[in-house]
């Protein structure tokens, strides 16, 4: 069964958010990280990251992998934000805007870092964030049962 300290789910919460995947390794509780494709997908993998990646498609069950939200997930983590945070009805109207046009995360990241709600915002999506972390953990001691 996996289990994860409050630690681990932190450090792996913060990588996810930066970009990368995460594998844990069971027999040694050791968080391996590597650029995900869709945001890195003109990164060449240094001799390092590739015996990892070796080791993990050698030993797959050894592992689990951690990813970020989907696009759908993250777009819903920023509305409820804005709905159960941001007070300012104008405010809130410029945030519903932005998530309504293309690179609708771009755009919320713009207006919320300039604003009063940049640190609450960091606070909510890294609780989200290990939230979603957990609902992983279940899901691999689920399908592992």
């Amino acid at each position: 069964m996996l289990t994860l300290t409050g630690q681990e789910i932190e450090k792996i919460a913060g990588l996810l958010q930066k970009g990368m995947i995460c594998f844990y390794q069971l027999n040694n509780k050791k968080i391996h990280h590597l650029p995900d494709d869709e945001d890195y997908f003109n990164y060449d993998l240094t001799p390092e990251e590739e015996d990892i990646l070796d080791e993990i498609e050698d030993n797959p069950d050894n592992y689990a992998e951690f990813t970020k939200p989907e696009p759908n997930q993250e777009h819903q983590m920023m509305e409820t934000f804005i709905d159960r945070v941001v007070k300012e009805k104008a405010f809130q109207d410029e945030l519903v805007n932005a998530l309504s046009k293309p690179k609708a995360a771009t755009a919320f990241k713009f207006l919320i870092d300039d604003s009063k709600y940049k640190d609450r915002w960091a606070e909510y999506k890294l609780d989200k964030y290990k939230d979603w972390i957990l609902e992983q953990v279940d899901a691999y001691n689920f399908a592992d049962e």
